[in-house]
């Protein structure tokens, strides 16, 4: 079957030759001498095209026309107007009407006419499919590829955590250092106003802050006395070591620059390129106060943990100094409590 046609106009004569000529080409053929009846048989049957006569006792094709489109859009319509109602056959194409026959009309016209019209539909209704269906397959691999780098990140983050226990381990750290000085920053980001994309980026440069570490011998690294200035040409390259490791991996280009950065001071300094003041990445200068943080507050070889209050006296003597001004006041607003619970270690 081609497709259901309704035809309606109140001339049976016309109805029957249209009938005929549709018919003998498979198509299936509803008539109505009404609007009214024109709009049951539409209510009833699944119509793919609809021829209307414009000029009908009682409603018009016009109405029917109106009717038609609201209830089924995508029935194509074909108006049937005599040569003399031109302008009125021209404005039906303005309620949605596909084209017009002109009467008195060749038979062989008219189904050149519907046979062109369906198959023009059918081509829209199969673009439409394929639009649908391909916004689907999108949808669908969209979902796909996230789930996919959810789980590729995901993989990261564990690879640099076993990583980073592993150099902490090697530094003869207690617990992690940098999973601790993560957390630190990520709440005191927070506090300072950072969105969180910036507080996820500068998560990872906490974390990975002292890979360059990788580059220095445990001779230096694990000396128990003071470094020579040798010793300390070579210790203060690992920034740059871990901004090279790190600088060409897309997923970490923002923890980058805080790994190459960390060491710089507010006065201009520290090392390695002897930053000063905003120049500082904001990442770096929120780092420094929470290393400084998580370094006071943790044992060493060489004396045991220091007080959370000693913490602070250090940070208020080094505001402008060391420390960032503005991002040290929000530091110190912090309370004790929210520092023990973002790390998970109580602080005397």
């Amino acid at each position: 079957m081609k497709g259901n046609i309704l035809i309606a106009d109140d001339e049976e004569m016309i109805r029957e030759l249209i009938n005929i000529t549709l018919s003998k080409e498979g198509f299936t053929c509803h008539q109505a001498g009404s609007a009214e009846e024109g709009l049951e048989i539409s209510n009833d049957v699944k119509l793919d095209m609809a021829l209307l006569d414009i000029m009908m006792p009682g409603r018009s094709g016009i109405d029917l026309l109106k009717d038609i489109k609201a209830s089924t859009p995508d029935t194509t319509v074909l108006m049937i107007t005599a040569l003399n109602d031109m302008d009125t056959a021209l404005s039906c194409l303005h309620f949605g009407a596909e084209d017009y026959i002109t009467k008195p009309f060749n038979l062989d016209r008219v189904l050149l006419t519907v046979k062109n019209t369906m198959e023009k539909r059918r081509l829209v209704q199969e673009n439409r499919d394929y639009q649908a269906n391909l916004e689907h397959k999108v949808r669908e691999q969209t979902e796909v590829i996230r789930t996919v780098m959810g789980e590729i990140n995901l993989a990261y983050e564990h690879t640099l955590s076993a990583l980073i226990r592993a150099l902490d381990a090697r530094e003869k750290e207690v617990g992690s250092h940098s999973e601790r000085v993560m957390a630190y920053a990520s709440l005191l980001a927070e506090a300072a106003g950072i969105d969180e994309r910036g507080r996820s980026i500068l998560a990872k440069g906490a974390l990975l802050h002292d890979i360059g570490k990788i580059g220095v011998s445990d001779n230096i690294l694990l000396k128990p006395g003071k470094l020579d200035a040798e010793e300390w040409e070579v210790m203060r390259q690992h920034p740059s070591v871990g901004f090279e490791i790190l600088t060409g991996i897309g997923y970490f280009a923002g923890a980058a620059e805080l790994v190459l950065s960390h060491h710089e001071r507010y006065d201009g300094d520290g090392y390695p390129h002897r930053l000063s003041g905003e120049a500082i990445p904001v990442s770096a200068r929120i780092f420094a106060l929470v290393d400084t943080l998580d370094a006071m507050t943790s044992d060493r070889p060489y004396r045991k943990a220091l007080s959370y209050q000693a913490v602070r006296d250090e940070v208020i003597s080094c505001i402008g100094r060391q420390f960032d001004p503005k991002l040290a006041e929000i530091f110190l607003a912090i309370p004790k409590q929210s520092w023990e619970a973002a790390a998970g270690k109580l602080l005397l």
